[in-house]
């Protein structure tokens, strides 16, 4: 696509890749098709080629957009906040994103699960020095006392899991739960604040 779009191309990129986003996270990447991709945005296959080439750089394009959106939350994990203030509010904007981003969520978790092909170099990348670089704060944290020490990469590696699980797992979290029209992230939310509030007192 060249750089000027019509409002209408501009509309039909983003409902091939809001119809892909519900394909993907919902059949993974080998599991979808352009069939149905098209089919989920209501365009024909030619029309669709149109703007993309290929199921892959449909991918691709999600991806890119979602690493963006992904690291937001750790990027705002500020030094010069109170430490376990700042893990706290980092833990529930994690959640929060579980809550308002399901469909991104599982794309992740899908690409991770079938070795990161898309985005190891962001991983490798951006992601890892950003990891490095509130890691580091965080281990500072705890060498001044400030909070409980542990180890600061898998804390992060913990709150990752334990927020994302309630977007990657919600079918079988609100089937334990007991009722499918129950919010589960209130709950949750209390539960992870009691849990790492515990885990980071000194």
């Amino acid at each position: 696509m060249g750089k000027t779009q019509t409002r209408i191309q501009k509309k039909n990129r983003e409902t091939i890749l809001n119809a892909a986003l519900d394909v993907f996270s919902q059949f993974g990447f080998r599991g979808s098709t352009l069939d149905q991709i098209a089919k989920t945005a209501g365009l024909s296959k030619p029309n669709l080629l149109y703007y993309f080439p290929s199921k892959e750089a449909i991918h691709a394009e999600l991806l890119s957009q979602l690493m963006d959106t992904w690291l937001d939350p750790l990027h705002d994990l500020d030094p010069a906040g109170e430490p376990k203030a700042e893990i706290l509010a980092y833990m529930r904007r994690k959640l929060e994103m579980s809550r308002n981003f399901p469909r991104e969520s599982r794309l992740f978790a899908n690409e991770i699960l079938q070795g990161a092909p898309q985005i190891m170099a962001a991983i490798k990348g951006e992601l890892k020095q950003l990891t490095d670089e509130k890691a580091a704060v965080i281990s500072g944290w705890m060498q001044d006392g400030k909070i409980a020490n542990s180890h600061p990469y898998h804390l992060l590696f913990s709150i990752w899991s334990l927020t994302q699980h309630y977007a990657d797992f919600d079918v079988q979290v609100r089937a334990v739960l007991g009722d499918s029209a129950n919010d589960p992230f209130p709950d949750a939310e209390h539960y992870l604040e009691t849990l790492f509030g515990k885990l980071l007192a000194t």
